[in-house]
């Protein structure tokens, strides 16, 4: 033990400080299975290796802003929605990002978009992958503070630079002329480059009327449409399946 307390400086020096926790079980392991130098050298390396590796999925987890963690395995099959199960697991192979393809999920309040949408980021982070979560209403409350601050070319990099950008709830109210604008820049710089999930309660031909100049937003949904995979839920909404006053109207029968 003497000695592994000499050692700790030494790894802290070259910034291998967290293997100074397991080196004591794997010399204790080395001993054991009596494992040459090589052998050993492997797995005190392959420790580190494993350890930063988690240690930037968590970085990244932070940095996407996901509301909770939310994971496909977790997610209520036993609903009552429907959806394209097949379209659903070719999105969820990831392959979508490396084409730079996008993910638009549509269908009424409570059907799990935002769920999906996020269990999509937190599989993206796990495969190495740069995600940003965000309402789109927080986009457009974003811009329009980051032109108060004089921030605005900083504030509009932020929403470009992750690989996958995930705007939930879009759709909500008619686009001001300025959010028009802004989402219209968004698509435009981030179409081809990188890839949108979209969470939506309007189907997707409704779109163009959110937008203040149907020539943007033909513009914008243009660029989307021909790059997407569209995913419909048509479904009772979870939080109206777990109402009190429904589970009653539900005894009598129906």
């Amino acid at each position: 033990m003497t000695r592994i307390t000499e050692l700790t400086p030494l790894l802290k020096r070259l910034q291998l400080g967290p293997m100074a926790a397991t080196l004591p079980e794997r010399i204790a392991l080395a001993r054991r299975e009596q494992l040459d130098y090589a052998s050993f050298l492997e797995i005190i390396l392959s420790d580190e290796v494993n350890r930063r590796a988690q240690r930037r999925i968590e970085l990244r987890l932070n940095a996407a802003g996901f509301e909770e963690t939310c994971r496909l395995e977790d997610f209520d099959w036993s609903a009552s929605i429907t959806l394209d199960r097949r379209l659903l697991d070719a999105v969820f192979s990831l392959e979508f990002l490396d084409k730079h393809e996008h993910v638009l999920l549509v269908g009424p309040a409570g059907v799990g978009k935002s769920f999906l949408a996020q269990a999509l980021g937190y599989s993206a982070v796990r495969a190495g992958y740069t995600v940003r979560f965000s309402h789109a209403d927080d986009f457009f409350k974003a811009m329009a503070q980051a032109r108060v601050d004089n921030s605005l070319d900083r504030a509009f990099r932020s929403f470009l630079t992750p690989d996958l950008l995930i705007l939930d709830d879009l759709g909500l109210h008619r686009l001001t002329p300025q959010q028009s604008a802004d989402l219209y820049e968004l698509i435009l710089n981030r179409h081809r480059a990188s890839s949108f999930v979209i969470t939506s309660n309007r189907a997707v031909d409704e779109w163009l009327g959110l937008f203040d100049d149907p020539i943007l937003g033909n513009s914008a949904l243009d660029r989307l449409a021909n790059a997407s995979y569209q995913i419909v839920i048509e479904g009772t909404s979870y939080r109206e399946r777990l109402s009190p006053h429904r589970a009653q109207l539900g005894t009598g029968g129906d």
